[in-house]
């Protein structure tokens, strides 16, 4: 099981970045995926996440209207598209997957994942 999280870099506040989560070694299609992050001294936190079947999204408050999560299921990979960075994005971004047999369903604990990627680090200068 592999999950690869990259597309991070330094970019500039209001500026856009596109993360890409490539998976391999399981069944895609079964899992939900989640984006997490954690900045500097502080604890991991929930971004976004879609449903296996990619019809539903859930957001923390802070990034609804700038953050978009979609997935390719043909590929294996799921996006975060960020858009209009602040300075407080800056973190380490994870990806994650969880195995559901539900289509529907959204986790938001990261306690709910079952896979982890490396993370990609996200700077966002002011």
């Amino acid at each position: 099981v592999q999950l690869q999280a990259f597309g991070g870099g330094l970019v500039q506040t209001g500026g856009s970045l596109r993360l890409s989560c490539a998976t391999s070694g399981f069944a895609f299609d079964d899992y939900a995926i989640g984006w997490f992050r954690q900045a500097p001294g502080k604890e991991r936190e929930f971004v976004a996440t879609i449903t296996r079947g990619g019809g539903s999204t859930v957001y923390e408050d802070s990034v609804k209207g700038r953050f978009t999560i979609f997935r390719d299921n043909g590929k294996k990979t799921v996006y975060l598209q960020m858009s209009t960075l602040k300075p407080e994005d800056t973190a380490v971004y994870y990806c994650a997957a969880r195995a559901t047999a539900y289509v529907r369903k959204t986790y938001r604990e990261a306690r709910d994942y079952d896979y982890w990627g490396q993370g990609t680090l996200v700077t966002v200068s002011s």
